[in-house]
C-alpha cells in the first residue's frame, strides 16, 4: 500500500487464502501453479491482477494464493467474491484434471519426496530458504492458512493494535484449527500446522521467537527488538542481504511497514471462502474491541509475556475448543467471570459481546461461528466423520467431500 492509500485501524481488512492444487480424483498433490498462473497471463508470472483480487504463488507449487487486493471491501461482501475466484481457478484446473482442495494441511502428502520449489520470479529467495532450514517438511512444504491484514495509520495506532493482536493471537486456534491429519494419520494436535509452523526455522531461532511477538510500544522499537536480532542472526547466511526485509520475521503476527498493515499468520485455512472470512471478521472483531479498551483490565493484559502467551496458544493448538484456561489474568483481561475456562467457553463469552453485536455482520458470516461453537473447529468435525485411525481410502472420501465444500462454499458438518 502506498503513502497515499494508508489506511487508518479498521478501515479495511486484507485476507489472504491459501489452497492446495490436488488431482481430481486421487486428491494428490499437483505441482502446476505456475501452469496455473500461465494459463491465464500467458507467461510464467508470480501474481495474477484481477482487479479487487489477485491470485499469486509462494514457494510451494503446488500452493495457490488468493486476496483481496482492495482492502476496503465490505467482509459481508468477500465471501462471494472469494467463491467467484475459486470457481474460475477450478475451471482453468479442469484442463489439468486438477483442482483445489481447502484446509491447512494435506492428510497424506509427503513433502520430503513431493514438494517442488517455485521455479521463477524470486526463485533465489526459495532456494535460500530451503538451502538454510530444508523446506521438504511440513512446516515449509505442507501447509496452508489465511492470513489477516489490519491497517495502521501511525506510530500510535501500530502500537495499539500490536498490543491489541498479541493478545487475541492465543486463542485464534481454537476457532480456526483445521489440520489434525498429517502423514495419513491423526496428530497429537488440532492445529498440526501450527505445531510445525511453531518449529520451521529452528535453525535461527530469532525469526520466530516465542511465535507471539514481544510486546513493544514504537516502530522504532520493534525494529531494535525484533527485526534487528533477525537481520544480526541471518547474517552469516545471506551474505549477500538478499533475505533482509520484513518478511524474514516468522512471527504469528508481522508488522508490514512497507504496506502500513499487521499481518496475522496463526490462522487455519477453513473449508470455504464463508468460514474464513466469518473467522476473519471474528478476529478481527476482538482485536478491535481490545484496541478501543473494551475491557478495563485489557491494558493489564497486555503485559503478559510472550512466553506465557506462547502456552496457552500451544494449548489452543493441541486441544483447540477444549483447551484449558486457567491463567485468571487472561481471563480477567476479557471480562470473563470464572477462574477457568474452556476456550470454546471463552469464545462463546467474546463472540457475544464482539461480533455477534456487529449490524454489519450478516447472518451467513454468523452461521459458521454458530457452527463452530455448537460443533467445534474444522478439525474436530474432521475427526468426527473420519475417525481416530482413518484409511487413506477412507480419507480420501472425507477431503473429496471438503474439495466440494470448497466449490460450492458450504460448510461442513451443517448438516
Amino acid at each position: 500500500m502506498s503513502e497515499s492509500t494508508v489506511l487508518g485501524a479498521f478501515t479495511g481488512c486484507g485476507i489472504e487464502l491459501e489452497y492446495m492444487i490436488v488431482d481430481r480424483s486421487t486428491l494428490a498433490v499437483r505441482p502446476i501453479a505456475d501452469e496455473l498462473l500461465r494459463a491465464v497471463c500467458g507467461v510464467y508470472v508470480n501474481d495474477v491482477d484481477r482487479g479487487d483480487f489477485g491470485w499469486s504463488n509462494e514457494l510451494a507449487m503446488h500452493l495457490v494464493e488468493l486476496k483481496n487486493a482492495e482492502p476496503r471491501l465490505p467482509l459481508a461482501k468477500l465471501p462471494a467474491r472469494f467463491a467467484s475466484e475459486v470457481a474460475t481457478i477450478n475451471a482453468e484446473l479442469r484442463a489439468f484434471d486438477a483442482r483445489l482442495m481447502p484446509t491447512a494441511m494435506h492428510p497424506w502428502m509427503d513433502p520430503r519426496e513431493e514438494l517442488r520449489l517455485w521455479p521463477h520470479d524470486y526463485a533465489e529467495i526459495y532456494r535460500a530458504y530451503d538451502r538454510i532450514f530444508d523446506c521438504r517438511r511440513h512446516g515449509w512444504g505442507n501447509m496452508q492458512s489465511m492470513h489477516v491484514n489490519l491497517p495502521f495509520a501511525d506510530d500510535h495506532e501500530f502500537a495499539r493494535l500490536h498490543s491489541a493482536i498479541r493478545h487475541v493471537l492465543p486463542l485464534l486456534p481454537a476457532l480456526a484449527a483445521s489440520s489434525p491429519f498429517a502423514d495419513g494419520r491423526r496428530q497429537d494436535f488440532l492445529d498440526f500446522r501450527l505445531e510445525c509452523y511453531r518449529t520451521h526455522v529452528d535453525r535461527i531461532p530469532a525469526m520466530i521467537g516465542e511465535v507471539i511477538p514481544e510486546n513493544v510500544a514504537s516502530e522504532s522499537e520493534y525494529r531494535a527488538r525484533i527485526l534487528a536480532p533477525i537481520y544480526r542472526d541471518i547474517a552469516p547466511f545471506d551474505p549477500d542481504e538478499q533475505m533482509r526485509d520484513e518478511w524474514l520475521n516468522a512471527r504469528g503476527a508481522i508488522a508490514r511497514f512497507d504496506r502500513h498493515a499487521i499481518e496475522i499468520r496463526v490462522i487455519d485455512t477453513q473449508e470455504c471462502p464463508r468460514a474464513d472470512v466469518a473467522i476473519a471478521a471474528a478476529t478481527t472483531a476482538l482485536v478491535r474491541a481490545c484496541y478501543d479498551g473494551e475491557w478495563s483490565a485489557a491494558v493489564a493484559g497486555s503485559t503478559l509475556s510472550a512466553a506465557t502467551l506462547r502456552e496457552l496458544l500451544v494449548a489452543c493448538a493441541r486441544d483447540a475448543d477444549q483447551a484449558s484456561i486457567t491463567d485468571r489474568q487472561y481471563l480477567d483481561s476479557f471480562g470473563f467471570p470464572a477462574a477457568r475456562a474452556s476456550a470454546g467457553e471463552l469464545w462463546s463469552h467474546l463472540l457475544e459481546r464482539t461480533v455477534y453485536r456487529d449490524p454489519q455482520v450478516s447472518a451467513d458470516l454468523r452461521a459458521p461461528l454458530a457452527l463452530i461453537e455448537r460443533s467445534g473447529p474444522l478439525a474436530r468435525r474432521i475427526l468426527h466423520t473420519a475417525g481416530q485411525s482413518p484409511s487413506i481410502e477412507r480419507l480420501r472420501d472425507v477431503y473429496h467431500e471438503l474439495c466440494e465444500c470448497l466449490s460450492g462454499d458450504q460448510l461442513y458438518g451443517s448438516r
